[in-house]
């Protein structure tokens, strides 16, 4: 079932996007004469008024087929006053924009839901499980226990992973000696007291007891779910860029993912749960915006860019220029889909997706 979910996820993404240019071309009066989802040869095909809706045999993307994409197309004289290239700039650009848009857009508003309906993990930090037969277990520490002090020192910083930074080395720190924990229980503050012991494994001194990663949940209202949501896009945005843009460093390179990678990724979250496959969706869809964005054709980012230099040159960009720049852009487009490519398989053959 999870394959399948991963399936309709893509799916999903794939037509939002095409939808953004679909619903954007119609909206400025553009002739829209295909909206295919994957890629031909086509196995199904529909036609409703001037438009052919179809399903393509390869599926690895979409595509909104508008009249005079090309400028040397040939275009019956009744649809050429509604070809991409007799539009205005700003036309252009909007139809061309609409679906990166709708990915980031997309992906904000599923970010931002998981964060409105489940919150984040704060602090203080929650006991997950206490090890059978250790000083925890004895002094009477127990799952669901929030530790606020440490021999009544209150952990300083207002995260989690702040707090989790104190807690563990005022611990680690006694070398044998009790150790006093301030927990809070359904309600009340009760105080836990026992030695540490020397962990051979894990070369320190432990009490025995490991923490549960969600901590303490924190609800977030409308406001703060935007706001956490915005500054998780930007990470990912951050770091997809950085990486395609140090791609000829062989670390960076093996960063690189393709389509392959990321259908695993999601079908092994829908396995586990859905908030965190909603998750992963969202930051596949955002990735998709970011990366159409990058100005080289045949990507979504090549043709506004291509438009804005018509704006700023004051008169057409000669088609010749357009190819040549887009075989370019073709050639690295077609690098990274390889060196994702290459990586997912390297990944699968040695276990790295199961």
């Amino acid at each position: 079932m999870s394959w399948a979910l991963a399936f309709l996820g893509f799916a999903a993404l794939v037509i939002l996007h095409e939808l953004g240019h679909f619903t954007a071309a119609k909206a400025v009066g553009m002739r829209v004469e295909r909206f295919s989802l994957f890629f031909p040869p086509l196995i199904a095909r529909h036609k409703r008024g001037e438009t052919e809706y179809a399903i393509g045999a390869i599926p690895l993307g979409g595509y909104v087929k508008i009249t005079g994409m090309n400028p040397a197309e040939e275009i019956p004289p009744e649809h050429a006053h509604r070809a991409y290239y007799r539009q205005p700039v700003w036309k252009r650009v909007v139809v061309i924009a609409a679906g990166p848009a709708v990915n980031i857009v997309l992906a904000f508003a599923i970010l931002a839901g998981v964060y409105l309906a489940s919150g984040t993990a704060g602090p203080p930090p929650v006991i997950g499980t206490v090890e059978p037969g250790t000083p925890a277990a004895h002094a009477g520490l127990k799952s669901g226990d929030a530790v606020i002090a440490v021999d009544g020192k209150k952990p300083k910083g207002d995260t989690l992973l702040a707090q989790l930074d104190e807690i563990s080395p005022a611990i680690a720190a006694h070398k044998g000696t009790p150790v006093t924990l301030t927990v809070k229980r359904d309600g009340r503050e009760l105080t836990v007291t026992g030695k540490t012991f020397y962990d051979a494994a894990n070369k320190k001194y432990r009490f025995g007891f490991s923490y549960d990663p969600g901590g303490t949940n924190q609800p977030a209202g409308p406001v703060r779910a935007a706001g956490l949501a915005v500054d998780q896009m930007w990470t990912v945005t951050s770091k997809t860029v950085s990486t395609i843009a140090r791609v000829f460093q062989p670390a960076q390179r093996k960063q690189i993912g393709s389509v392959v990678g990321g259908y695993n990724e999601t079908r092994k979250a829908f396995a586990l749960d859905a908030e965190t496959a909603l998750v992963i969706l969202a930051f596949i869809s955002l990735s998709l915006g970011v990366i159409n964005l990058f100005p080289f054709l045949p990507l979504d980012g090549g043709h506004i860019f291509w438009a804005l230099a018509e704006k700023v040159r004051g008169r057409a960009i000669p088609f010749s220029v357009m190819e040549r720049a887009g075989f370019v852009g073709f050639a690295l487009v077609i690098a990274l889909f390889v060196i994702g490519f290459t990586n997912d398989l390297d990944r699968i053959a040695n276990g790295g997706y199961r």
